[in-house]
């Protein structure tokens, strides 16, 4: 058990606690502590009854069942692995940022759940994490099942359908890739290579509650490079529908 604890602590810190929400909310729900039907996100319950807790509910909720076992775990995998790597690497010792840009891809996410009637967010806020690992490191040849070998920048559209094939939706994983999508381009894409404005800043009140554990200024983490050439006179610098349902076979 010593071993566990040790390792459950050198999980970064807000993965830390995505991971074992992760875990507890859909244990208790498997367990029946709690009716699953109270922890997941059907607009009507949230918006006319004032459920206000269900959208945080069904960002961990997940139906653990024969079913839907081999597909959690994956994802549960998913969540460790590439929330891990941005959490200590793009965004090192910047957590307030990386809580940003969950919450921008949560809130995205949980905006298209209640017009499409999705039950379940846990996928799609994964799936968005990853994505954006993906175009961070989009050159980097990462490895998946059976051996295959391919840039990271494809990584996301094969576990699209890899997670199709073993039983999620594919509707969910797409979301979650537009979403990463829709973050990577307003946060680096947009202003660096295109020139434009930056439309997503880190609230300084984030910075309060997340203090940078190093010096220098508050950033967003190791972009891509620009692939934008910046004038000699500026001396090189850059210009900077439905969703996985319960019952679902």
């Amino acid at each position: 058990m010593s071993d566990i604890g040790d390792w459950f602590k050198s999980i970064p810190l807000i993965t830390r606690y995505w991971f074992a929400g992760s875990i507890i909310v859909p244990l208790i729900g498997r367990l029946g502590l709690i009716n699953p039907m109270y922890l997941v996100l059907w607009p009507e319950a949230f918006i006319h009854r004032f459920q206000i807790w269900r959208p945080l509910s069904a960002t961990f909720y997940f139906p653990v069942g024969p079913g839907t076992g081999f597909l959690y775990l994956v994802n549960l995998y998913f969540l460790y692995q590439y929330s891990t790597r941005l959490e200590t690497g793009a965004f090192d010792g910047r957590p307030a940022d990386y809580v940003f840009m969950l919450m921008f891809n949560w809130i995205c996410i949980l905006i298209t759940g209640l017009i499409m009637d999705m039950q379940l967010l846990m996928i799609p806020l994964i799936m968005s994490v990853l994505y954006v690992w993906a175009q961070l490191n989009r050159d980097m040849i990462v490895s998946f099942w059976f051996g295959t070998r391919f840039k990271a920048c494809y990584l996301p559209w094969v576990i699209l359908a890899f997670n199709y094939i073993i039983g999620g939706s594919i509707v969910n994983e797409l979301i979650g890739n537009l979403v990463g999508h829709l973050y990577f381009f307003l946060m680096f894409k947009y202003p660096m290579d295109l020139g434009g404005s930056s439309f997503l800043t880190t609230p300084q009140f984030l910075y309060r509650w997340f203090p940078n554990r190093r010096g220098g200024v508050s950033g967003f983490g190791a972009p891509p490079p620009s692939r934008r050439q910046a004038p000699d006179d500026q001396g090189g610098r850059h210009n900077w529908g439905q969703g996985f349902r319960l019952g679902h076979d």
